[in-house]
């Protein structure tokens, strides 16, 4: 499906082509690409507006005004356009007719909840990373932004033609892993009787981990029991990791996102793939042993001037080198997660993107660097931050939740409000803006509330269409009768403008693709809901904007064409964000 701003801007490039042919304008220089059409600031000036004159002015040796007349003049004979003007420096508005309006309505009920999909992306294949919380607990709610914003941009990505996989990456190795065994020995021991007293500091102290250790004495019976740390320290960290993701999945299905693959971080250093990658960068000339400098200001306690095995981190826009082993020789976080993106890299995703937590913004420049450097800059890396969630009820902090231990859980949130109101509001501000989350307020029934707001509009729509076919006879409301409809009739000021947002979503949606900004389609709903909120209280103001018209089957008709096509895009939105556009509201 083309957005018809395109579609227009190619009409426009073929007229200037024309100009150019008939010696009006001078020959057009080979890339037009600059040249586009928006929406108009002010609807007063009309329905779009075209850049063309300002952009090729310079290249063709014409004022803008006098181009921008050229242009005019061209694009009035377009049959769609109604009025075309020259305004400011050089944009040229044009106003479209209403059945321009009439014909993209129709669009819409042709293609219903798919409605704004796109071969923008041409199968380019991207990969979505997103939550990889470390399997030690339940997910919290700063996870759960995550998890919303991860799935919907992954979504969005599909709607626009993307080829999309969306990817786990479990921390399983390290030392976060170990303290987890060693945790769940403590609870496998309270299982078999023993009375373990108080969680000692630096284990994990939820009750999230009873069940484990119940499990482990179901598989092992007293096997471990009193026995030395390297006899149990593997077999319950593995029954551990796999008792904790399981959890996690379970937790993320309750929010509806199921990713496509898990990958394991334990497997890049059983398999040798962390040296293979280091090995590709030691051959490109990337790596060496050196010593760093003292890091600026105050300097930690464990700081040393040893040498070290060093990234050239520094050449691809990185501020410093960075260290790959410790000291104790073992590989660093750092080495793992290149050689992670490596593989990515070599499972043909020359684009990547990762979405993080707030407190990993200063690990961008090393991993976008890295995964220049080992894919030769083929690779491009996008890492978006989510910010934190301030959780509150009527203004107040929500308490910690006992069975995590420290925090509230995202399945205390999903359970409480319900996943469709978790993952709407959870995009109601861009990724790297702070989000006050306030459980009273989340299910108020009110324009305040972005969810209920959208939600309603849906199910109002619903119901005017269910009530329709009551009492007009005769109404075919079929997908296909609806289509034939005498979209003529629609006239109003207020109902074209309903048409003119629901014509502007595809474009919207391969922009806020292209930008990563899910939460454009959920303000785009919102917008859509108010006018058509709007339009139906003008109905109750005055009768001959109401919807049904018993008298008047064929002005019905097409009135609840247009409240279908509310419906087709709200659900269409809806899909992309994760939410479940509702029949009736209870």
């Amino acid at each position: 499906m083309t957005n018809y701003f395109d579609s227009l801007a190619q009409d426009l490039k073929t007229r200037l082509a024309g100009l150019a042919a008939a010696g009006t304008i001078p020959a057009l220089p080979d890339n037009l690409g600059a040249v586009v059409l928006e929406p108009t600031r002010d609807a007063a000036h009309g329905d779009v507006a075209t850049n063309a004159a300002l952009v090729l002015s310079k290249p063709l040796g014409l004022k803008p005004q006098v181009l921008g007349q050229h242009i005019a003049e061209a694009m009035r004979a377009h049959p769609a356009v109604t009025e075309a003007a020259v305004a400011g420096p050089g944009f040229v508005n044009l106003r479209l007719s209403d059945a321009f309006w009439h014909e993209r309505l129709g669009e819409v009920l042709a293609a219903g909840a798919d409605y704004g999909t796109s071969a923008r992306g041409a199968g380019v294949a991207v990969n979505v990373e997103y939550v990889s919380a470390n399997p030690t607990g339940p997910l919290h709610v700063g996870h759960c932004r995550g998890a919303v914003f991860g799935d919907a941009l992954a979504a969005l990505l599909e709607k626009v033609g993307y080829g999309v996989a969306r990817e786990y990456y479990i921390n399983d190795a390290g030392g976060q892993v170990d303290t987890l065994a060693r945790s769940a020995y403590l609870r496998y021991r309270e299982a078999l009787g023993d009375d373990i007293g108080e969680i000692p500091e630096g284990l994990y102290p939820g009750d999230y981990l009873v069940p484990v250790g119940a499990g482990l004495k179901e598989k092992y019976g007293s096997r471990f029991h009193h026995q030395p740390e390297d006899a149990w320290l593997m077999p319950v960290r593995e029954f551990a990791i796999a008792a904790m993701m399981a959890m996690i999945r379970e937790d993320l299905a309750a929010l509806n996102i199921r990713q496509d693959v898990f990958f394991s971080e334990y497997s890049l250093h059983a398999t040798g793939r962390i040296d293979q990658a280091l090995e590709a960068l030691t051959g490109k000339g990337l790596i060496y042993e050196g010593v760093l400098e003292a890091p600026k200001g105050k300097q930690p306690d464990d700081w040393e001037p040893r040498p070290q095995t060093l990234f050239k981190a520094s050449e691809f826009g990185d501020d410093t080198d960075r260290p790959l082993k410790k000291s104790n020789g073992a590989w660093t976080y750092f080495a793992a997660d290149i050689a992670y993106h490596f593989d990515k890299f070599n499972r043909g995703f020359n684009r990547q993107i990762d979405v993080w937590g707030a407190d990993h913004g200063g690990y961008i420049k090393r991993m976008r660097a890295a995964v220049t450097a080992i894919s030769g800059g083929k690779a491009d890396l996008d890492v978006k931050i989510c910010q934190l969630v301030k959780l509150t009820r009527g203004g107040e902090p929500v308490k910690m939740s006992k069975r995590s231990g420290s925090f509230v859980t995202l399945r205390d949130v999903v359970d409480e409000v319900g996943k469709d109101v978790v993952r709407f509001m959870m995009l109601t501000r861009k990724n790297d803006a702070p989000i006050d989350f306030d459980f009273e307020k989340v299910t108020e029934q009110s324009k305040d509330n972005p969810v209920f707001y959208v939600q309603y509009a849906h199910a109002r729509a619903r119901s005017v269409l269910r009530k329709a076919e009551e009492e007009v006879a005769g109404l075919d409301l079929s997908r296909g009768g609806l289509r034939k409809a005498a979209f003529g009739r629609l006239s109003s000021a207020d109902e074209l403008a309903l048409v003119r947002l629901m014509a502007a979503f595809p474009r919207l949606l391969e922009q806020a693709a292209e930008a990563s900004e899910p939460h454009r389609v959920a303000f785009a709903l919102y917008d859509l809901a108010a006018a058509f909120h709007g339009l139906w209280n003008k109905g109750k103001e005055d009768p001959s904007l109401r919807f049904i018209h018993a008298d008047d089957p064929e002005l019905t008709l097409a009135r609840l064409s247009l409240l279908q096509a509310v419906c087709d895009v709200i659900a269409s939105g809806l899909g992309i964000l994760g939410v479940t556009p509702v029949e009736e509201m209870r």
